[in-house]
């Protein structure tokens, strides 16, 4: 389902799509996963560094709005709605019991760099993704959906249930977090001389 973007056109597709699902079609709600179903995913595994997690709490996500679909008002914010949903459920399941931790997969190598260059990046982003975890579950959650998600600080308020000043501070202090975890450290700073 290509055309449910953000432009007028997407939106207006997007809309007829909700409204039809909200009528029992679920050809049209199939379209809606179809359309969301990555995203979600992505953002969840990013949240949780765990696959089978990741893609349960999608597959949980979309059936808790199926059934909550009637009382979604067309019109409103889907995206967001749909993500709350998955952001409650991630709560849910974190208090529920601690989780074990997988490493994100490892991007594939990009040709144009040789091997030292690919060693290097694989490094960066590892060290990356590590620091990522290593945020608190509020700060991560917010971050990723300003950063992989492109939403806007309104946006992650709705989803998160925070006010818009929260949540612009959250992804502000999962910056400076990141980059106080990035940065390197005296003592490697003076192996390196």
């Amino acid at each position: 389902m290509a055309s449910c973007d953000n432009s007028q056109d997407g939106l207006a597709d997007e809309h007829r799509l909700i409204v039809a699902a909200q009528q029992g079609d679920r050809l049209a709600f199939a379209q809606l996963v179809e359309y969301y179903w990555e995203r979600l995913y992505r953002w969840l595994y990013r949240l949780t560094g765990d696959q089978h997690m990741a893609e349960d709490l999608v597959q949980e996500s979309f059936l808790k709005a199926l059934a909550g679909l009637r009382k979604f008002q067309a019109g409103t914010n889907f995206r967001a709605w749909l993500f709350r949903i998955a952001h409650n459920n991630y709560v849910n399941q974190c208090r529920a019991a601690a989780h074990r931790r997988q490493p994100l997969p490892e991007d594939l190598p990009d040709s144009q760099f040789g091997p030292l260059d690919q060693a290097v990046r694989a490094e960066m982003l590892q060290n990356l993704r590590r620091a990522i975890h290593r945020l608190p579950a509020e700060f991560r959650a917010a971050l990723l959906l300003r950063v992989e998600e492109g939403l806007s600080f309104r946006q992650i308020a709705e989803i998160l249930d925070l006010t818009e000043e929260t949540a612009r501070w959250r992804v502000f202090k999962a910056r400076q977090k990141l980059l106080s975890l990035l940065a390197p450290r005296p003592e490697q700073e003076r192996e390196k001389s």
